[in-house]
């Protein structure tokens, strides 16, 4: 067995959207350049409904101001998949990693990040599995709970994944999560029996089962006061 590829992991705590936008951005472009080796960002966002760049405004059953009131914010992005929910209690990785240099094609890399859920889930005796064809995810039953919608540009990876630890399940009652409208949304806390750690931990344990999937040794690095 080789040496394991390292994976610098940056724990950022909660952070606005755009903000994590723009530092995905900035990444992918530092990744392509090779002046920074494979990343990936651990978060938690605001209140946050996003759509991916098939604009399926549709699936958004709420009026645009009415999301400002509930103090939620909507943003327009150019990932794949469809309308999803970010918001506390939702562990959130944004790998920035190039699949080239790690050998992985772009169906194998989204079977892996369905994987890296499904192994967290089941360390609390939560048995998840992938959707079925057209729904994209990770579900228990017919309940999704945990959400993938990624990019890749010139084989460098951005966007990712969110799993539902505990989030406020009101907030999917505005929309079609993922254009799916036969469907319910669940987390973790609701399928299992078992007490949860803090988030913290459970974030970590995601990190973990991610690097697995891959054959990374991750780095945790304490970025929660970057700019």
């Amino acid at each position: 067995m080789g040496v394991r590829r390292c994976l610098e992991v940056w724990k950022l705590g909660t952070v606005n959207y755009l903000n994590a936008l723009k530092l995905q951005e900035k990444l992918v472009s530092d990744r392509k350049a090779q002046k920074i080796a494979c990343t990936l960002l651990s978060l938690q966002h605001p209140p946050t409904y996003t759509l991916g760049k098939r604009r399926t405004d549709h699936n958004l059953l709420v009026p645009e101001p009415e999301l400002v009131h509930m103090g939620a914010e909507l943003h327009y992005t150019q990932r794949g998949g469809d309308i999803t929910f970010h918001g506390p209690h939702q562990a959130i990785l944004y790998p920035i990693i190039s699949l080239r240099d790690i050998g992985v094609g772009a169906r194998s890399y989204v079977e892996k990040l369905e994987q890296t859920m499904i192994d967290l889930a089941s360390m609390y005796g939560v048995k998840a599995h992938p959707g079925h064809k057209g729904e994209t995810g990770v579900w228990v039953g017919d309940r999704k709970i945990g959400a993938i919608g990624v990019r890749i540009q010139s084989g460098i990876t951005s966007h990712g994944l969110a799993f539902n630890i505990d989030p406020d399940m009101n907030y999917f009652k505005h929309i079609v999560p993922c254009g799916i409208s036969d469907k319910e949304v669940t987390s973790l806390k609701r399928e299992t029996n078992i007490e949860l750690p803090a988030e913290e931990v459970l974030q970590e344990q995601l990190i973990h089962c991610f690097a697995k999937q891959f054959d990374f040794s991750p780095v945790l690095l304490d970025k929660s006061n970057i700019e």
